[in-house]
């Protein structure tokens, strides 16, 4: 399982994938182009099947399962994508499985991972405690469990993505890639140090779910104590070894992102590249809006994956629009009058400030008789925008907290 891998090893199983999985579309983004001073592109791997990376792994590590393997069946674990890629391989290689998902997987994962054809079961809180489910059947039953990341085969299967953006994007300097339990960075960065050992390979980790700083500095796998994370796609608690041996080996730097930036890259992408990502998909992105100027360009960001909840695309796009000061919140004294709100909203109208929410206060012992606080959510085209909502107030005579 932790044999080296060489450039052989990467060829053929783009063989095995060629009429599998897509060569993914790889994108030049202008406007991280223009934050960043150097060429940015997206490797968008959240336009592959099944809506991410997964399958190039899944079905690398299932095709080259023996005949009485495949008769047993497989069994994995995940929170939602690499369930997608196991279904689907199965699916196509005509094999039966099943796959443990985290209580409060994302239910379109959860529909996709059965219409394609997969049982579905839940156990646990994260995909480690669902891993811990999947070992425990793969031991009564005699299924293969296809780990999410854990596998040689796994890891050679991401590496294929490795070579495509070495030929899709040739002067890259800097390659910047989401990062859970590492099968992803480690396979492109196998194959890319192969190739091109001057180009940087960064992992970005959520910082609610950074196993990776604290096990490299250890020098072995550690688990973190808790995992916070709207990133389910990377959560996960503790390092492979067949990863972390590659990562450490390949990888020149893993930083982390909190969840504002997260927030933020999925709104950005979606309304300046038009592409849909999941938060975890959107990790490297978050990283470059982070610090533009960190790396030397051009630099590949590869999107992960696509497979968002919609409930939680409506949050993360409110969570966006605030962490982006979209969001303006304020309480304004006006005159308790008839037609006082309504000279109020039609200043804020003048402005072009959206009101999404407004609340009346008459009862505080601050106020004078002949007042009433408004408080006020309004929505604006960001911070310069609410600073001259507040100004145009203000010079109004209102006061304004």
């Amino acid at each position: 399982m932790s044999a080296p891998i060489d450039l052989d090893d990467v060829t053929q199983a783009r063989r095995v994938l060629q009429d599998v999985a897509i060569r993914t579309p790889m994108e030049e983004s202008r406007w991280l182009s223009a934050l960043a001073g150097a060429p940015v592109l997206l490797k968008c791997e959240n336009l592959q099947r099944t809506g991410s990376f997964k399958i190039r792994g899944a079905y690398l590590r299932m095709a080259r399962l023996t005949p009485e393997e495949r008769a047993h069946g497989v069994v994995a674990a995940s929170a939602g994508n690499h369930a997608q890629g196991v279904a689907l391989a199965a699916q196509l290689l005509g094999i039966r499985s099943r796959v443990y998902m985290p209580y409060g997987a994302p239910i379109p994962k959860e529909n996709a991972t059965r219409a394609y054809g997969a049982e579905v079961e839940f156990h646990g809180a994260s995909v480690d405690e669902a891993l811990e489910a999947a070992r425990a059947h793969a031991d009564r039953t005699g299924a293969v469990l296809v780990h999410p990341y854990d596998h040689r085969d796994i890891v050679l299967g991401q590496a294929t993505c490795g070579t495509e953006i070495l030929e899709q994007a040739p002067e890259v300097r800097t390659v910047v890639v989401p990062t859970g339990g590492g099968g992803l960075v480690a396979g492109i960065a196998t194959a890319i140090k192969l190739q091109r050992p001057d180009v940087r390979v960064v992992g970005v980790q959520a910082a609610g779910a950074a196993a990776y700083p604290a096990s490299l500095a250890a020098g072995r796998p550690v688990a973190v104590d808790r995992m916070k994370t709207m990133a389910d796609g990377i959560a996960v608690g503790l390092p492979g070894d067949v990863p972390f041996a590659a990562i450490r080996d390949h990888v020149d730097e893993i930083v982390t992102v909190d969840e504002e930036s997260l927030s933020r890259a999925v709104l950005s992408t979606l309304e300046r590249a038009k592409l849909v990502l999941e938060p975890a998909g959107a990790a490297a992105v978050a990283a470059l809006l982070d610090d533009p100027h960190r790396w030397e360009g051009p630099t590949v960001a590869v999107l992960s994956g696509g497979n968002i909840d919609p409930l939680l695309l409506m949050r993360v796009i409110r969570h966006g629009m605030a962490s982006a000061g979209r969001y303006l919140g304020c309480t304004v004294r006006i005159p308790d009058v008839p037609g006082g709100l309504a000279t109020l909203l039609a200043e804020l109208a003048e402005a072009q400030a959206n009101v999404l929410d407004v609340v009346h206060e008459r009862t505080s012992a601050s106020l004078h008789l002949d007042e009433v606080v408004v408080t006020l959510q309004l929505e604006t085209r960001g911070p310069q925008h609410a600073e001259q909502v507040l100004a145009r107030l203000r010079a109004r005579g209102y006061a304004v907290a």
